[in-house]
């Protein structure tokens, strides 16, 4: 019989202006309340209408629903650490995440759930535990997608969780194997997950057998993902198939001549990336679009030369090709050879256009001009993919690729990642978020190891809990120092790397 079992109920919203619950104060359990917020900071643009689309709920209901996430997460970290080897995982429910639920196997760990603003559950068996039998599932099972194409752990149900399309095959493995066949469960499922591929900015994609062409940045319209090329790379309608010949894509409007700008709607097994290629094995992120001035540097990503820069020269070009006149594009002293057209121009992680036609060669040098990037997304609506970079002012440093959170009470120092350190293999941007408590004094500052010790190459060091940092660095290791200057509060650390 199994000794799961839920021991307190406890309901906590964290901004009680958006509790959304018809339960009277008074018939609430009794719990320690986590800190109210005072303060409503802005979500990225578009996430709001998303949850109002994807999750159905009421748009004050996505604001709670993000207010609480962001509450919760420091919570349930601290608590996953003083649980140790005894933590069963844990989760959010509620339309609104309004309540955090914090599994143990050891109910004397009651008490300090409780306190903490959650709701304590009692499972048999240890996040620990479950992690190991994934392993000998992992191992036992065949590498047959059918068999058993997927596998996790479910906090839950306190399971590993095996979904088959052959689900008698994988239970009769599993039950002749040394496994704790009562912790496993074989579930019946036609999921048959397929790997993605990245739609990045100078990567080559085909059109036919032989015409190839580059990549310019990643869009959306609405909820469809692609890219932007040049016009002339192919017609509406024509099918593309990716640098890896695998199918792609299908062009959905393309101008050519007149002007040289086109987009690809991609399918669901391409991922749009905020991000260029540098040609060495690194990516360039993409912040946004504004339009760099006559003189500014600007470099080129595309398939056939990979990654040139130079300067931009003039604006509000026309030019004669054979097929006819186009007009509006700028040009640069960026060389580019054929096979290039469409890929991205960039200034510093601004999208700037995508390459049209040019003269000259990577050899001896040319000139190169591309279509600005902000008319094709006002002409076709589109919407551009950029790197989650959120400012403090505007967002808690969610959506990067590397998210860290802690608690420090003043005076504290905390060093991230917790591995000590990352390794940037490129020279390339770092960029750095970090978020706290209102009315703390947190500071941010980057180091970079010198051969015999760290070093501090860029700092945030404002009187508030909101830092920010963008540095531009050559390879090496690197680390983020946190830094409570005065105050105690949860941080959310949230970085990208080269």
């Amino acid at each position: 019989m199994s000794r799961r079992h839920a021991v307190v109920t406890g309901c906590v919203l964290v901004i009680t202006a958006l509790t959304l619950t018809g339960v009277p104060a008074a018939a609430r359990p009794r719990t320690k309340s986590v800190p109210v917020i005072t303060s409503v900071r802005k979500p990225p643009s578009g996430m709001l209408e998303a949850f109002q689309r994807d999750l159905g709920l009421t748009r004050r209901q996505a604001q709670a629903r993000l207010l609480n996430e962001a509450r919760m997460v420091p919570v349930a970290t601290q608590l996953r650490r003083r649980l140790a080897d005894r933590f069963g995982g844990s989760w959010l429910v509620g339309a609104t995440s309004q309540t955090l639920v914090v599994a143990t196997t050891d109910e004397a760990d009651i008490p300090h759930i409780i306190a903490a603003g959650a709701r304590a559950e009692i499972v048999p068996r240890s996040m620990v535990e479950l992690l190991l039998i994934k392993e000998k599932v992992d191992a036992l099972l065949p590498a047959k997608p059918r068999v058993a194409g997927v596998r996790y752990v479910d906090a839950k149900r306190n399971k590993v969780v095996v979904l088959s399309a052959q689900p008698t095959v994988a239970d009769n493995l599993i039950k002749n194997a040394n496994v704790d066949t009562d912790a496993v469960s074989v579930v019946s499922s036609t999921e048959q997950p397929q790997p993605l591929h990245d739609v990045q900015g100078g990567d080559a994609y085909y059109v036919g057998v032989a015409s190839r062409c580059s990549i310019g940045f990643s869009v959306t319209h609405e909820a469809q993902a692609g890219f932007v090329s040049a016009g002339h790379c192919g017609r509406t309608g024509d099918a593309t198939t990716g640098f890896n010949r695998v199918p792609q894509g299908t062009f959905q409007a393309s101008v050519f001549p007149g002007s040289d700008y086109a987009w690809v709607a991609v399918n669901h097994n391409w991922m749009p990336k905020p991000a260029v290629s540098n040609g060495i094995g690194g990516t360039v992120s993409v912040i946004g679009s504004k339009v760099a001035v006559e003189g500014a540097s600007v470099c080129r990503s595309g398939s056939t030369t990979d990654w040139h820069c130079g300067v931009i020269l003039q604006r509000d070009t026309s030019i004669t090709y054979p097929q006819g006149v186009v007009s509006g594009l700028t040009r640069t002293n960026v060389c580019a050879e054929p096979g290039d057209s469409g890929g991205s121009f960039i200034s510093v992680d601004q999208a700037q256009g995508v390459a049209s036609g040019g003269s000259g060669d990577c050899t001896t040098g040319g000139v190169t001009y591309f279509q600005p990037i902000n008319e094709i997304l006002t002409a076709y609506d589109l919407t551009l993919v950029t790197d989650a970079i959120t400012s403090p002012s505007t967002g808690t440093c969610t959506g990067y690729p590397k998210i860290y959170v802690g608690s420090l009470e003043s005076g504290q120092v905390a060093y991230r990642p917790s591995t000590g350190y990352y390794r940037a293999t490129v020279t390339g941007q770092h960029h750095g978020c970090l978020d706290g408590d209102d009315g703390v004094d947190l500071d941010l500052y980057l180091e970079k190891w010198k051969g015999t010790s760290w070093g501090t190459v860029a700092a945030s060091d404002s009187s508030g809990p909101d830092e920010q940092i963008s540095y531009t660095g050559t390879a090496g290791a690197y680390r983020y120092r946190v830094v409570s200057v005065s105050g105690s509060s949860p941080y959310t650390l949230g970085f990208t790397t080269p």
